[in-house]
């Protein structure tokens, strides 16, 4: 069978930058490695996808959880700040099809790439869902099962589908 990513294998060698105290469970797939910097005690839970692109970096921060069964994809950049908790299930987009022309299908539209960046000390809920563009400042929190589709600022709370902030922690 062919196969036009890869097997998702890689080693410590591979990466841009890999810290020490770095701990990559079972299952993890890494693509791109070449293009992904990781900082010193990063936890990557079983199963989780760190899709690199050709272009642009997934950066992540010293003492970042990311639990397990995420999926990272960093085709616009990706930032994720030093201590930021990411739950289970959370998925993170870098990019998008343009949708302006409805005579084209979108799978054959052309790629949008935007930034993610999350601050440090933020802490995203479970299963939920980061679309290209967003910035999430310093220590908010982002509910489980919310879908980011705008900025949510420092020590906001934001919860809900689209997410809305419902309060700031400060």
């Amino acid at each position: 069978m062919a196969s036009s990513h890869g097997a998702g294998e890689f080693t410590p060698e591979d990466f841009a930058r890999l810290g020490s105290g770095v701990v990559f469970e079972g299952g993890v797939l890494v693509f791109h490695a070449e293009n992904i910097e990781i900082e010193d005690d990063v936890y990557v839970g079983h199963q989780t996808i760190l899709k690199g692109y050709h272009k642009n970096r997934m950066i992540i921060g010293a003492g970042t959880w990311i639990g397990q069964q995420c999926f990272f994809h960093s085709a616009g950049g990706l930032t994720i700040g030093k201590r930021v908790g990411i739950g289970p299930g959370v998925r993170i987009l870098t990019s998008s099809h343009a949708l302006e022309d409805t005579a084209t299908p979108i799978l054959d539209a052309p790629l949008r790439f935007a930034p993610v960046i999350i601050h440090d000390g933020a802490d995203v809920g479970v299963s939920a869902v980061i679309l290209p563009g967003v910035t999430i400042g310093a220590g908010a929190q982002i509910g489980a099962g919310a879908v980011v589709a705008a900025d949510i600022p420092a020590w906001a709370v934001a919860l809900g589908v689209p997410a809305r902030v419902v309060r700031v922690r400060r």
